[in-house]
């Protein structure tokens, strides 16, 4: 009889090339991922991995044994999910991930609501990118994510996860007080030729948002700091340095030397949760969605 437990991190090195990656997502240690494909060729008197400089590849037989692996855990999570439906009860593991804004101006309503009225729920929150948080949803790890896309810049969605929409969110420009525009009732995109942007890292989806908005304008925006974290972005307007977009949602309040000028035409994001179609069926899903949905009107919002 083979281990399931063997097989789900057999199948784990096959999803994500390593067993480092493998031992991340599983919570194991890699030493222990590693006895597990030990204990695994011991059982089936199969070679399933090979050493190649300082890690490994799986053999031909590993990788048919993982595909093999792959619809085995489908049906035990399709069961386990059938008996969740069966008994109705809100329990079990629940995991969440939110980006860096939504996790500060949402999130925590929506927790304490469901802790509250689900005290045999184990919520488990990461802090991810919308992009990953999606790819994190579509490969299991994450049974349900808050996102975000904008108007001009769509999230689209793999085949078979789901989306329900939560609200939207404005967003605004901010300026050092001293700034040229800082008296402006309003701005539009020509009127930001030759600034210099505070922006998201390239590769997120603000930042994508900025460079289509001011390329549609006929402008090329100038990322000249490359900022994550909105807190960050805020003390460098602070101190003169840049102009930058911000949303509405977990930004907090604006500190001294730092003003707010509209964008016109308004930009919004919408905001999203997405899960899996095939665990809608869990109620503690479905009891997640509602609160989410719930937790909106409360959000923290400047």
């Amino acid at each position: 009889m083979i281990d399931l437990g063997r097989l789900r991190a057999l199948h784990a090195v096959a999803q994500y090339g390593s067993v480092n990656r493998a031992a991340e997502v599983l919570g194991y240690t890699p030493s222990a991922v590693s006895q597990q494909l030990a204990k695994l060729e011991r059982e089936t008197r199969t070679t399933l991995i090979e050493r190649q400089g300082r890690g490994i590849v799986l053999t031909d037989a590993a990788q048919q044994l993982a595909s093999t692996a792959a619809r085995i855990l489908a049906l035990v999570e399709d069961a386990e999910l059938t008996l969740d439906e069966q008994r109705g009860q809100v329990i079990g593991t629940l995991s969440i991930a939110a980006f860096p804004t939504a996790a500060r101006g949402l999130l925590p309503a929506a927790l304490v609501r469901l802790l509250h009225d689900h005290d045999r729920l184990d919520i488990q929150v990461r802090e991810t990118d919308p992009f990953e948080a999606v790819a994190a949803v579509n490969r299991g790890e994450i049974d349900v994510a808050v996102v975000h896309d904008w108007h001009n810049t769509p999230l689209a969605l793999p085949e078979g996860l789901s989306r329900a929409k939560l609200g939207t969110d404005p967003a605004d420009v901010l300026v050092p007080a001293s700034h040229r525009l800082a008296g402006k009732e309003f701005v539009r995109a020509e009127d930001l030729v030759g600034e210099r942007w505070i922006c998201q890292p390239a590769g997120s989806i603000c930042h994508e948002w900025l460079i289509r908005t001011m390329r549609r304008a006929g402008v090329e925006p100038e990322v000249a700091y490359s900022i994550a974290e909105y807190q960050t972005q805020l003390a460098m307007l602070a101190r003169g340095i840049g102009i930058g977009l911000l949303p509405r949602l977990g930004r907090g309040a604006v500190p001294a030397g730092v003003v707010v000028v509209p964008l016109q035409p308004a930009p919004t994001r919408r905001l999203y949760a997405v899960w899996r179609t095939t665990t809608s069926r869990r109620p503690a899903i479905s009891v997640t969605l509602e609160t989410l949905k719930a937790a909106w009107p409360d959000r923290d919002t400047a």
